[in-house]
């Protein structure tokens, strides 16, 4: 019975060990403080050929996004001027847009866009921020890569 408990025990404190030991979410995907998010995460297996590049960044920065070495044209949905109905579909344009109220930015491949989708394979994708108080010239970047099925 000794044995048996001791084996147990032993068990336990390895798992204890194991799961404090790792290492998920931001921590994980090393992103910067400035990042809040993003998608798809560093490292993804399995995006689709037409998913969303998104980077959710902390209060008060601005940012461009740099897709396979193709800077995108980024519009602000504020310079849009978009008054819409509730329920009414909007059609933005083929640039990334980033939201200055919630401070994101984002990319989805469209017909007629410098990306139209995503051949299968590795992808690059930077974002380029900075403080809006600092503006572009105080910019810093981090990139990571995924892949498409």
């Amino acid at each position: 019975m000794l044995l048996a408990s001791l084996g147990i025990a032993g068990g336990i404190v390895f798992v204890v060990v194991g799961v404090s030991a790792s290492v998920t979410g931001r921590d994980e995907q090393k992103l910067p403080d400035a990042i809040e998010e993003i998608i798809p995460i560093r490292g993804a297996t399995q995006a689709p050929q037409q998913t969303q590049v998104f980077v959710d960044l902390e209060a008060g920065y601005e940012a461009t996004l740099i897709i396979d070495d193709i800077e995108l044209e980024t519009v602000s949905l504020d310079e849009l001027g978009l008054a819409t109905r509730p329920g009414q579909q909007i059609t933005l344009p083929p640039k990334a847009i980033f939201e200055p109220g919630n401070f994101t930015i984002s990319y989805t491949p469209v017909e007629d866009g410098p990306i139209e989708s995503f051949s299968t394979g590795l992808h690059t994708a930077t974002v380029r921020y900075w403080l809006s108080a600092d503006g572009p010239a105080r910019a810093r970047s981090y990139t990571w890569t995924f892949y498409v099925v």
